[in-house]
């Protein structure tokens, strides 16, 4: 298979890290990145800091993020085959608590930093005749929770996903493939100590690990056929709950 270059954003732990050890450990190439420049260096030293790697710190916020990314990405490797959209934030707040900075928080980070991030990079897709962008969502997007008030991350990640579908209708006839892989709960340092607490959130309950999460984007990202999806890799989350 032909060593790709695959640029993964929020990348200094949980998810973001093991996506990049993932295809790092299959023999591509990668370009991570985090706003947080001291976790960022933690975790390229942690991935072997090798010649396959490169890191480029900054808020995906920033549109001049997504094009530093797109520099080092040429002029490290030569080519910018796969995004993964991975940053984001989630937490909790009453809808009737929630003021237009608390939301713009989840607006910039979530849909507009993955927006204009895919913006940057999508030309030089376009150069090379193929690319893939893989946004990471969320099942919670289908199916509400009573008694965990998330309206503001929520909605950003219903945007994101709806941001998946169109962009794989404007450039899929270009080879440039656009899903969204949705994660249930995931045993990350964001959920903390909590993540098996939401167990029964799930149809096999317990909740995922990094790997799981891992495996699937780069099934994802080596396939030719799947464009404009919505995958969950949720344990069931997205089908129903374990009442038991």
């Amino acid at each position: 298979m032909k060593k790709q270059t695959i640029i993964v954003t929020g990348a200094s732990s949980g998810i973001g890290k093991a996506i990049a050890s993932y295809f790092l450990d299959r023999g591509d190439q990668v370009v991570i990145n985090s706003a947080n420049s001291v976790k960022l260096e933690q975790a390229y030293r942690e991935l072997g800091a090798g010649p396959a790697l490169a890191a480029v710190p900054g808020n995906v916020a920033d549109p001049e993020t997504g094009r530093n990314l797109l520099t080092t990405a040429l002029q490290r490797f030569g080519s910018a085959d796969v995004l993964v959209n991975n940053a984001g934030i989630f937490e909790t707040r009453p809808f009737l608590e929630v003021d237009e900075a608390y939301l713009d928080r989840f607006l910039d980070t979530n849909l507009k930093g993955a927006f204009f991030t895919t913006q940057a990079f999508i030309p030089q897709m376009l150069h090379q005749g193929q690319g893939v962008v893989i946004n990471i969502g969320t099942p919670l997007v289908n199916r509400g929770l009573g008694g965990m008030p998330a309206a503001a991350p929520i909605a950003s990640k219903g945007a994101l996903h709806a941001l998946t579908v169109q962009l794989a209708a404007e450039f899929g006839c270009s080879n440039i493939r656009v899903n969204t892989v949705a994660p249930g709960v995931i045993r990350t340092p964001m959920h903390g100590e909590e993540s098996d607490h939401m167990a029964a959130l799930h149809l096999v309950k317990r909740v995922g690990e990094v790997e799981d999460i891992a495996e699937m984007v780069y099934t994802v990202a080596k396939s030719n056929f799947i464009n404009g999806a919505i995958i969950n890799v949720d344990g069931g989350m997205g089908a129903g709950h374990n009442l038991s």
